[in-house]
């Protein structure tokens, strides 16, 4: 061995060591961040939680003392009884079964329908100046008005209800679809020219990529309006479901029954947002934004 190689071994150990530290303290990094996010949660969480529960404790506190009527309003542990009760009952789960596969039903459908719908009118101005117009007049009609139609039509069956809740689902998708084509860059358009895209290849490689934001805020709303729709189908006139729950509830003035309904409503809508949100923060990795 010469001296160079003598010298040169001790300098080659010293930068392995130094890509050693290096990678040691890059992973410690990640460690810290990903721990600071956890709790970042957490206390994110417990913020959340924490009017709610003051909330429950005064409700609660003023139902003992007897400052409310426990017949017009019952404290949260009779409502907690009462669900308990229909929990060991299995009719919460028969009620709660009937009234998710409606919604997701419907769901499916109008979310379908307006998603394709909102491409093909996003994509083709001919067919945005034939349909739009029509699409939008019907959208300021209120659930309200057509459940008297749609009983005439179609009964009080359960097509009757999922149809109801479809077209609730169509128009938050179809108008956030439309909308998040229609607002894509336009020099993202003379690029795809310049590479020679096809027409399919412009669609799925930069139209919807671009519109994804826009489609997945259309998700949640439509999901939303889908469950509000659940809600006015099965208070129309149903045999099962939380809404008949709570009307069959409402006629024997068991109104801690209907607030059991009523929370079921609220969990289940909050955690299908919660899913979406979820699934927006996978899929939108790669966009920068401002997060408060």
């Amino acid at each position: 061995m010469n001296q160079a190689d003598i010298i040169q071994a001790p300098g080659d150990a010293l930068i392995g060591e130094a890509k050693k530290d290096a990678a040691t303290s890059a992973a410690h990094k990640k460690a810290y961040r990903s721990e600071l996010r956890e709790n970042g949660k957490g206390k994110a969480a417990l913020r959340g939680a924490l009017f709610p529960l003051v909330l429950l404790a005064v409700w609660q506190l003023c139902g003992s003392f007897g400052l409310i009527s426990a017949t017009l309003l019952p404290t949260p542990a009779d409502i907690a009884k009462t669900f308990y009760e229909l929990l060991i009952s299995g009719d919460l789960f028969r009620h709660l079964g009937v009234s998710m596969g409606r919604a997701a039903l419907g769901f499916v459908l109008g979310g379908a329908a307006g998603l394709l719908m909102g491409l093909g009118v996003g994509l083709f101005r001919r067919l945005e100046q034939t349909v739009d117009p029509s699409i939008q007049m019907l959208r300021t009609v209120p659930h309200l008005a057509i459940t008297p139609l749609f009983i005439l039509w179609f009964g009080f069956g359960e097509f009757s209800k999922i149809l109801l809740i479809a077209l609730g689902a169509f128009f938050p998708l179809y108008i956030q679809t439309f909308q998040g084509i229609r607002s894509v860059d336009a020099k993202l358009f003379d690029v795809a020219r310049v590479l020679e895209f096809s027409r399919s290849k412009q669609v799925t490689k930069l139209v919807l990529p671009a519109a994804l934001p826009h489609i997945l805020l259309g998700l949640r709303l439509s999901l939303g309006v889908a469950w509000l729709g659940l809600v006015v189908a099965e208070l129309m006139g149903s045999s099962e479901g939380i809404g008949y729950l709570i009307m069959d509830a409402r006629q024997f003035a068991q109104t801690a029954t209907v607030f059991v309904g009523i929370a079921i409503f609220a969990v289940v809508g909050k955690a299908t947002d919660s899913l979406v949100r979820h699934l927006e923060k996978k899929l939108l990795r790669w966009r920068e934004s401002f997060s408060g």
